[in-house]
Order: C-alpha cells, then structure tokens, then sequence
C-alpha cells in the first residue's frame, strides 16, 4: 500500500529507464531512408525516448528481484549516496551522449539532402528537436502513470476480498484492457469516421480547372454510361486529363485518334462486381476491344490514377488506346492500407477478371494488347489477380508495377525466391526472363539474358518507404539493410530494434515530397518500363526520351492549374 502511494505522476525517472531512454534518443537521431524536417525528428525522438524508458522500466523490475540476496548494509548504503551518484552520472551521460548524437544527426541530415539534390535545412533548426521530444517524452510517460496510478488503486480496492497478488494482477489486465478498449474501439473508430467524413467530403469536389468531358470517348461525358457526377473527385480529374488529338498528332507526327479513359467511381454502382461491370459495358460502348492497346488500373486508395502512365501509352500509341480503372475508395493509401486493403485486392481482381473475360471471348487476332498497372495500393491489389509469373506471362501482354507496398503477396514472393547473389533492392527473379525490377529505368537491361514477352517489370526506389516499411522492422534485420545500400541510400545506415521501425514509419509521411527519382516519387520513369515492355513498332530510346520530357511539362502544367 505504501509503495502505491509514492507512485505520482511527478516520481523521480527510473534510473535504469533513463540510460535506454537516452541510448534510444540517440539511435533516433541516426539516419534512416529520407531527410526529416526537425519536428518530425523531434516526433520520432519523443516516441522512442519514451519506448526506451519504458525497456528500462520493465528490466529493472525483473532484476529487483536478485537484489534482495545483497546483504542489508549494502542495499541501505546504496539507498543513501550510491543511487544519487549513479543517477548524477547517468544523468551526464545521457547529456552528453544526446548531446554528439545531435549534432552526427544534423550532420547525416544534409547528407540526406545533398545526396537528393536538396538545398539543406538551417542547423539551428534541429535544437528543436531535443524540447520536442522532451515534451512528448512527459506526456506519454504522465499518460503511462496515472494508467499505473490506477491499476494501483483498482489492485487495493479488489484486495479487500482476493489475495493481493491476485488482486493486482487482476487490477492491471483490467486497466490494461480497458485503456486498448478506449483507445482503440472508440478514440481510434472515432478518428476514423472523422477521417471518413472528411474524405467522403473530398471525393464530392471537383479541382480547380477540370470540366465535365466532351468526347464520347470518355467517361462522364453526354455520350456516357457512367455520370460525370458518380466518378468522384480523382476520376474527374483522370477523364479530364485525357490528351487531345491534336497534342498527340503533333508527337507522334501522323494523325492520332481520341484516346479512350474509361471510370467508375464509388457512386457509379453500388458493389465493386457491378463496378467492374459497368466498366467493361462502357469499354464496349466506347470501341475499346478494338483499340491496339487495353490497360487496366488498378488505382491507389483515393482512386487516383498516375497521370503519367496513362498518358505514356497514349502518346506511345497515338491515342490508339483504352484506360480503365475503377474507384474502390477515397481514403488516401495510407489509410486505406489499414482499413481497405481486402478492397483493394477484390477491386483489382474483379476489374481484370470482368475485362479478361470479355477481352479473350475475341479472336485471338483481334485483341488489343492487354496490359495491367498499379502504383502503391494499386500495385497490391493489381497483383492480386495472379497466381504467379506464369499466370501473368498467359493472361497478359505485360505488367507494370511501381512502388509496392512490402505486403504484396507476388512481389514478396519473388523477391524471396531471387536467384542467388541478387540483393533485395535489386533482385533478380529466374534470370529476368519474365519478371524484372528496377530502380533505375536502366536496371531493365539487366541480367543480359533474354527477356522474353510478356515482360512484367517493378519500379521500386531504394529510398520508397512503401516498398520497405514491414511490421517486421521492429525485431528483425531485414535484407536490404545487410546487403550494399541502393543508389539513393547512404551507406552507414544501420537497423536497430524498434528504432529503425519507427524512422521508416515516419518516412512514409514524406515518402512523396521527395524528388523525382527518389523516395515515392516515379515520375519520369513509367515511359522506360511501358518502352520495355509494350513498345509500339518504331520506337526507339530517342522516342523515349522525347516523350519522358513532354510529360514532365505536362504534369507540371497539370498541378499548376
């Protein structure tokens, strides 16, 4: 009872907690896969000067036990001066320590940002670091407190009619799982109906510049099976985009034909089967199974499509071209990850199984070209629909992936099937004959071996933290981080339990502010792989290059509007 009592919310630290909250600030301060603004590093510091504690905490209180075969003399004068100069020195050290990590930190920092082509932050900004995470630090240890303070206090009042030992076992589940029931079945539902609300909201908007289409070739235009209102805000902004004839007549240097962009947003039908559904009916309205070139997408969690991927087979092609997508959420991916990820995979199964369906009751001679894309989430649920390489070399004409997430059931399993010798960040999958990745266009050419169509390719920078963020960071030493760093990565970083976990969740908030070539960023890159994998008749690397510059101007006019 009286140990109860000296528990309060201003306790001195634990000692032992101290020394791992120190080391685990400093680990913080390493560096991971992109450059952290320091409130960001501060957010990360915080949390992991507090998960240190707390591994301090629960050490010290499984060896308290062995200290009571010290003699008593002993364990009274260590009470008396011993614990206030060890705390004295613990406290210098983790000063100091803290400190030269900073100051290493702010140094791996530019580095970071140099090795990307960015102007580095201020130095002095990142003092904020240390009284960030100190606040943060408070608060989350005020919060871990008073959830002790009152276990301590439910274990007394159960100890009344139950062996205390029992009783403050029974206090402590008891807490312990009302504070995951709060946090998570209401705070966290909470935050995710507001969350839904909001993107639900968003999705009914429609971005500065972009108009109801005219073409019949588009979807949401009066010719139409699908309303221009239904598509949501990200599949108005895909059919809008659509390049005119004249724009592809003048960089293909012959007469082009209006490219065909066909959508479904999440009002367009009510399941994701009659979705798909009504997208092939649209693909047939609109000529599609007559065009060179069909290209399902599977798009990310918002319902985005890259602009660019679609626009590079429509210029490749003189527009000779259909593009279908369809809408499964208006969560970004991130979210979408955590609470539609069944959605994602049902959505890019059904849309390819409906069109395949569809596209292979034609002649053999008389089909267009079928080529699936994802990005992201659209990458997970795209890869979804096959069974492996070989379901992929005899449903498709070619694949293009870029930036899957870790969880992707074909990419992981490819990647752990590498021939030997390759790296994670590189691998090498079966010589290349069906399936490459890359994380430079220029990878393509590798192995020498031949590559055979259909040709499935992965984009996948070192630097994407999609690529590479796992649940498994937190106690295991994943490949990449033993083999040779990528390109785009420095070579000193290191993986450390839990920290490393943490520092590349932080990266994911930043994985697309990063430049072109880096981090999340693909830009520039979709026109080499669709060159390697479906190129029109005559084209060539001059082609390729002329069209990856045509479309950096594009995408750029497109979000200044």
């Amino acid at each position: 009872m009286g140990e109860g009592r000296r528990l309060r919310l201003g306790a001195p630290l634990d000692t032992a907690g101290i020394v791992l909250a120190a080391a685990f600030f400093s680990l913080s301060l390493t560096p991971s896969l992109l450059p952290r603004p320091w409130p960001l590093q501060g957010i990360i510091a915080g949390v992991l000067s507090a998960t240190g504690y707390l591994a301090g905490v629960i050490a010290a209180a499984l060896v308290r036990p062995l200290t009571a075969r010290v003699p008593a003399g002993w364990r009274e004068a260590w009470r008396r001066t011993g614990r206030r100069r060890v705390r004295r020195l613990v406290a210098t050290f983790g000063c100091g320590l803290g400190a030269a990590a900073l100051v290493l930190g702010v140094r791996a920092q530019r580095d970071i940002y140099l090795l990307m082509g960015l102007d580095p932050p201020e130095r002095l900004g990142y003092l904020g670091v240390p009284l960030l995470a100190a606040a943060l630090f408070a608060a989350l240890l005020a919060a871990a407190r008073a959830l002790r303070i009152a276990a301590r206090a439910l274990g007394r009042l159960l100890g009344r009619w139950i062996p205390a030992t029992a009783a403050q076992f029974a206090a402590g589940l008891g807490v312990g799982l009302l504070a995951v029931f709060l946090t998570d079945g209401i705070l966290t539902e909470a935050l995710l109906k507001g969350a839904d609300r909001s993107f639900a909201a968003i999705n009914t908007e429609t971005a500065p510049g972009v108009a109801p289409p005219t073409a019949a070739t588009l979807s949401g235009s009066p010719s139409s099976l699908i309303s221009w209102d239904s598509l949501g805000l990200e599949g108005r902004a895909f059919v809008a985009d659509a390049p005119g004839v004249d724009e592809l007549s003048r960089f293909g240097g012959r007469p082009a034909v209006p490219p065909i962009r066909v959508y479904a947003g999440l009002d367009s039908a009510a399941t994701i089967r009659d979705r798909a559904a009504l997208a092939v009916r649209e693909l047939e309205r609109t000529g599609a199974f007559g065009r060179k070139v069909l290209c399902v997408v599977t798009t990310t969690g918002t319902g985005w499509v890259d602009p660019q991927a679609a626009a590079a087979l429509e210029f490749m092609y003189g527009g000779d071209t259909a593009v279908v997508a369809m809408q499964y959420s208006y969560l970004p991916s991130w979210l979408s990850f955590l609470v539609d990820r069944e959605r994602a995979t049902a959505a890019g199964r059904e849309l390819f199984e409906q069109v395949y369906a569809r596209w292979s009751a034609l002649p053999a001679g008389k089909r267009p070209k079928l080529l699936v894309f994802g990005e992201s989430l659209g990458a997970f649920g795209a890869e979804s629909a096959f069974a492996d390489d070989g379901d992929l070399r005899k449903r498709t004409d070619g694949a293009l992936f870029v930036g899957p997430p870790d969880s992707s059931a074909l990419w992981r399993r490819f990647v752990d099937g590498r021939d030997p010798g390759s790296r994670e960040a590189l691998p090498v999958y079966r010589d290349g004959e069906t399936v490459r990745f890359a994380n430079r266009p220029s990878d393509l050419d590798l192995p020498a071996s031949p590559w055979n169509a259909p040709r499935v390719v992965y984009l996948q920078h070192p630097s994407d933290p999609i690529v590479w963020w796992s649940p498994r960071l937190v106690l295991s030493r994943p490949d990449w981080l033993e083999e040779r760093r990528g390109d785009d990565v420095l070579p000193w970083i290191r993986w450390y339990p839990f920290v490393t976990f943490w520092q590349i969740t932080a990266d994911l908030a930043f994985s697309l502010e990063a430049p072109p070539g880096h981090g999340h960023d693909y830009d520039g890159e979709v026109v080499a792989a669709w060159a390697e994998i479906a190129p029109p008749e005559g084209w060539d690397d001059a082609r390729t290059t002329a069209l990856t510059t045509l479309l950096a101007g594009r995408t750029t006019r497109s979000e200044a509007q």
